[in-house]
């Protein structure tokens, strides 16, 4: 065996074609499950975009490196789900560029964090974590309260998005900005049509508590809060599955 391998080293050629041969190999199973992506994707009709304050609160949280430290994606475990709730499911990432699923667990996985705690709650652990979680490692963010919020280029942001599939409408990015803070500051004229764009069940509010303005921390917040919210494909998955069960029980 040594010496035919010592051979195929010596002939170049051969050596080139034993390595496409074992590439294509990997690169097919890799490719082949696409084929059937249309079948192992769930659907889900009520899915919606993020907002452009949460797709802003989504850029923060990429550039404080938080998904260093914390995970999106519930595992099928069993001990994951009775933590966390139900297991990820890929439709729930659809609009989710770059992914951010992660692996490493040094803080909890966020992948439902949505409407878990409170906006106070979320803001008092974002400018000192050990306040409301004494054991927690977690790094203070306090300057996030104090950094009004640039929203200008949100247009460009929402029509990156829509290049990459995100099904943002010419009326949603020609109000980017107006929406941003509309969301953030409820009561001003800058909210006007947020609703009619995004939806009425869309959160809007003073999430930081601050109404003089809008900060980081408002979008950040309201990012936190929409986790795993963006879609009820999860609440219903469970559903059917316990009605499943329920049928194979009665017959038993």
């Amino acid at each position: 065996m040594l010496k035919n391998h010592a051979k195929l080293e010596r002939t170049a050629i051969g050596f080139a074609f034993a390595i496409m041969l074992v590439a294509s190999i990997g690169g097919f199973i890799e490719i082949a499950p696409l084929f059937t992506i249309s079948e192992t994707v769930e659907d889900a009709p009520d899915m919606r975009v993020y907002t452009p304050l949460e797709l802003a609160g989504r850029n923060i949280y990429v550039r404080e490196g938080c998904y260093a430290c914390h995970s999106q994606m519930v595992r099928t475990l069993q001990d994951e789900v009775e933590r966390y709730g139900h297991y990820s499911l890929a439709v729930e990432s659809k609009y989710d560029h770059p992914m951010l699923w992660g692996s490493k667990r040094t803080g909890p996985d966020l992948a439902r964090l949505g409407d878990k705690y409170s906006d106070e709650w979320h803001v008092a652990h974002l400018l000192n974590p050990r306040a409301v979680s004494p054991q927690s490692v977690m790094p203070a963010y306090r300057w996030l309260l104090r950094n009004e919020l640039k929203a200008n280029d949100m247009p460009l942001h929402l029509r990156a998005m829509r290049k990459v599939g995100v099904p943002y409408t010419d009326a949603m990015i020609a109000n980017a900005t107006a929406d941003t803070y509309g969301q953030a500051n409820p009561d001003s004229g800058a909210a006007d049509g947020f609703f009619e764009r995004y939806g009425f069940d869309s959160n809007s509010r003073y999430f930081d508590g601050d109404k003089r303005k809008v900060t980081e921390m408002d979008a950040l917040v309201a990012y936190l809060q929409i986790l795993g919210e963006l879609t009820d494909a999860a609440d219903q998955t469970a559903g059917a599955a316990n009605l499943e069960n329920d049928a194979e029980g009665a017959t038993q």
